[in-house]
């Protein structure tokens, strides 16, 4: 057996069905709802109000709670059909105002009429469920001008209705408690309806940060953070010169042959694994992974941010990688050898693509570390002068000699052997 709480929902439910538009926001149906339960509430009330009245012959008082009812049931049958909202909304609150004063003057003021203006109450009430605080002033300040109207009556009354005393004390009781429970079942819907709303607002809010969350965690995965925060700020062109950064490419020796003997998913294992160690370091050493290329990876100092001691963080990084990759083997028992080129200069740096961004590096610089990295022994770093001058003396570098580099004609390149300090 239902609870009058689940048929009192039901009943709300099918309410707030009528008159409400696919469009409307959630709000304005608790509205709409709201105001078709207050009237659905008083209509059948008044009908005690109406056969007591005409029983004791008073037809004038007994013909205003049925003019609420006629005018109520043709407004709701407008509102339907027409789904005009606010005219159904301005004259059912103009009804609940004025009607209940004019029935107590007709029956000759607060006592003989056990005080029935209180009904007047749900006006005031209702606009501040229905139109808001704000636009609410105007029915307060109409009541409470009916109100002074109906005491000044009160003195000036010659006479008023003959009703029996057991009538007017029942009337009283059903006047307040009447009252009471319209407004508090109102009342009641839409405070329980606006936490509903609250919470699912809350809930579809909860889940908006963390897709935001897996948003930016995506996004700080292809680009840098402060790259990524101007982009969210509608950034037309992200395009910056840098005058001293250090480009780093590196490469698996031999790796290419070997993944024509082993299972692709052995491959990406392999790369995972060891180019996930390179994120690392990259990391700690406050560098830019640029990207990967098949097997080569691609890192970056001094940018997006300048950075002072870009070349020696290089340096740091291309010996850790030498020695992560000499305690890992292939599949074929053969150890990782590694090609690193390392150069350091000016770059132009920026963000390409509109749907699938990249942060990109172009100049000769990252042409230079490419070639580096290309024209270099497996197992060894080789660097420019430019970086070798760069370094100092806090590493120890062997002079390689003048190779041919492609665009550039011969430089002069060295090997990065390790640390100073270590020496």
């Amino acid at each position: 057996m239902q609870t009058w709480t689940a048929r009192l929902n039901r009943l709300t439910s099918r309410l707030a069905e009528i008159g409400a538009l696919p469009t409307d926001p959630p709000d304005v149906r608790v509205r709409k709802a709201a105001l078709m339960l207050l009237a659905a509430l008083i209509v059948p009330l008044a009908t005690v109000w109406v056969v007591t009245y005409g029983v004791l012959g008073l037809w004038v008082p007994a013909s205003i709670p049925l003019a609420y009812q006629a005018v109520t049931i043709v407004l709701i049958a407008a509102f339907v059909r027409t789904k005009r909202f606010e005219a159904f909304r301005n004259i059912e609150l103009s009804m609940m105002l004025v009607l209940p004063f004019l029935l107590q003057w007709t029956l000759g003021g607060f006592r003989a009429s056990s005080a029935v203006s209180l009904w007047a109450i749900a006006a005031p009430m209702g606009a501040l469920v229905f139109v808001g605080p704000r636009r609410a002033w105007p029915w307060v300040a109409g009541f409470l001008v009916l109100l002074v109207l109906s005491t000044v009556f009160e003195f000036t009354v010659s006479g008023a209705a003959r009703i029996p005393q057991g009538v007017l004390v029942a009337f009283f009781f059903l006047n307040t408690s009447g009252l009471f429970l319209a407004t508090y079942l109102v009342l009641q819907y839409f405070v329980r309806q606006r936490e509903r709303t609250m919470d699912a607002l809350d809930r579809e809010h909860r889940l908006l940060q963390v897709e935001r969350a897996k948003s930016e965690r995506l996004l700080l995965n292809v680009l840098p953070g402060p790259i990524a925060a101007r982009l969210k700020e509608r950034e037309e062109v992200i395009a910056d010169a840098f005058a001293e950064v250090t480009v780093l490419f590196a490469d698996i020796a031999g790796f290419t042959p070997h993944t024509e003997q082993v299972p692709p998913a052995q491959t990406v294992e392999i790369l995972n694994e060891l180019f996930s160690e390179f994120d690392l370091l990259a990391e700690e050493r406050g560098l830019e992974k640029i990207k990967t290329i098949g097997d080569a990876y691609m890192v970056a100092g001094g940018l997006p941010e300048p950075m002072p001691g870009h070349a020696e963080a290089a340096a740091e990084m291309a010996l850790d990688m030498l020695d992560r990759a000499a305690a890992r083997s292939l599949s074929d028992g053969e150890p990782v050898r590694l090609r690193i080129g390392i150069d350091s200069g000016p770059v132009v740096a920026g963000v390409i693509g509109r749907r699938k961004f990249s942060y990109d590096l172009w100049g000769d610089t990252v042409n230079i570390a490419s070639r580096m990295e290309s024209h270099g022994v497996p197992g060894r770093i080789q660097v420019t002068e430019r970086t070798k001058d760069l370094l100092s003396d806090r590493y120890t570098l062997e002079f390689r000699g003048r190779i041919q580099i492609k665009g550039k004609g011969e430089m002069a390149t060295y090997f990065l052997t390790g640390r100073a300090t270590d020496e």
